[in-house]
């Protein structure tokens, strides 16, 4: 219902067609925590790594929206496989947006990713928590005689597997600064420590990045970062991804409700008041919350003050990602105890949508921010 032209229509189609092949082992991923290694390989062949590559590195150049409606419809098949491509395509979009790298080194790493080479921030620490809550990295970039060093340990490394290129966030020796490092994955001193064993999102593969006196060239310091909450357009992605999930679960329910008929009754329990109430109450928080994710993304692609968007996009991931949990709830009072069997993916979408709350923005961080812009209003 979101699609504004005949080649969203096709290119949806497109992927709903991958979203519903991964659908059919997206449970298999799940029980063995293995990642979705296949699902990562067949969209990169099908070109879907350059969702939002620019067209002049031989990408498909989409928008916010655009990313985000293709997105919503592949976690209806795996939120494991969406969640974990959306870094990819997010950081991509961002990167082009902002473009203050390095040119030669900016164009390399965009021509790489035009032939299926894949990316991802490593931001997050032990000792930290979510880079959005302004702490300092501990692992760190030494200067040397031809670039730097890096030494330290990333947590929730995304896509780890199969990632070709990690951008790396690192204190700078005796600086204040916090630099952000492009490490390829050829590196000496790069290592992939298997630690990822979430209850939730089992199949993203986001285990911890080990680097171990790890040398890059000096151009691969790419910029300073900001030890601040920042949020971006990009990171709609998020929810985009648990909505997606909520939509399965919800079609579950649906299509469970309108063709289970206990014997106790002479029709469907699609027909029973508190049903249709549970499905009514469900419909509604989906489509408030997806109104809201595509107007706020198509505000952002028509606006240059991105600035001032900064309150609504956390907004929209708070709203989403509550409302998504709430409407997987919904849908398992409709299906019953049946939707606890581990051969139910009920019981993995009730897992999966959970994790939208330790995304960023986090919630208190959100409120408090919308409550600061309320109290400056009325100064």
């Amino acid at each position: 219902m979101f699609s504004k032209t005949k080649q969203h229509e096709q290119k949806l189609k497109e992927i709903g067609q991958l979203a519903d092949q991964f659908a059919k082992t997206a449970d298999e991923y799940d029980k063995s925590n293995l990642f979705t290694r296949q699902h990562v390989d067949t969209l990169i062949d099908s070109g879907y790594t350059t969702l939002t590559l620019p067209k002049k590195f031989e990408g498909q150049g989409a928008n916010l929206y655009e990313m985000l409606l293709m997105q919503e419809r592949l976690a209806q098949g795996s939120g494991s496989t969406a969640l974990a491509i959306g870094w990819h395509l997010g950081i991509v979009y961002d990167l082009n947006e902002q473009n203050d790298w390095d040119s030669s080194v900016f164009k390399m790493v965009m021509q790489e990713i035009g032939k299926g080479k894949l990316i991802n921030s490593a931001s997050s620490e032990a000792a930290t928590g979510s880079p959005t809550r302004g702490g300092k990295p501990e692992t760190t970039a030494t200067p040397t005689k031809n670039g730097w060093r890096l030494n330290g340990r990333k947590i929730f490394t995304t896509l780890a597997p199969a990632l070709d290129y990690f951008l790396v966030t690192a204190s700078i020796e005796d600086s204040e600064d916090i630099g952000q490092f492009l490490v390829p994955r050829e590196v000496d001193g790069l290592v992939i420590e298997e630690t990822w064993d979430s209850l939730a999102m089992r199949s993203t593969g986001s285990h911890d990045l080990l680097l171990e006196n790890a040398e890059i060239p000096n151009n691969y310091l790419l910029t300073t970062v900001q030890r601040s909450m920042k949020v971006n357009g990009w990171l709609l992605h998020i929810p985009a991804c648990y909505l997606g999930i909520a939509l399965a679960a919800h079609k579950y329910a649906v299509q469970f409700a309108a063709s289970y008929t206990p014997n106790s009754l002479p029709h469907p329990i699609s027909e029973l008041p508190n049903i249709q109430r549970l499905i009514g109450e469900a419909e509604l928080e989906l489509m408030t919350a997806r109104h809201f994710l595509y107007a706020v993304a198509d505000k952002w692609d028509s606006t240059s003050d991105k600035q001032s968007l900064v309150a609504e996009l956390a907004a929209v991931k708070h709203h989403a990602t509550n409302n998504a949990i709430s409407v997987v709830d919904k849908a398992m009072r409709v299906v019953g105890a049946r939707s606890l069997s581990m051969n139910n993916p009920m019981q993995r979408y009730y897992r999966d949508v959970r994790a939208g709350l330790h995304n960023p923005p986090m919630d208190d961080a959100t409120i408090a921010l919308l409550a600061k812009n309320a109290i400056n209003r009325e100064k």
